[in-house]
């Protein structure tokens, strides 16, 4: 199992992937926005989005869990 943690404090602006879809390395899984710019997070791994711990609109910080994937 793949975590994608925040590597920042941001705002969630849109989601790309729902609990389930198959995703691939490269994918844009998340937007996230930071001091008025936009911050696309990017698969580093394929698999099965097992957990979407994020929805939009929230406020995350740095460390936060964004999304888990099944390998």
């Amino acid at each position: 199992m793949s975590e994608i943690r925040a590597d920042m404090v941001a705002n969630v602006m849109e989601l790309y992937v729902a609990e389930g879809d198959q995703i691939n390395v490269g994918d844009t899984i998340v937007l996230l926005e930071s001091m008025k710019m936009e911050i696309p997070v990017i698969a580093e791994t394929s698999g099965i989005v097992t957990r979407l711990a994020v929805a939009v609109g929230d406020v995350i910080q740095e460390g936060d869990l964004l999304v888990a994937i099944q390998d």
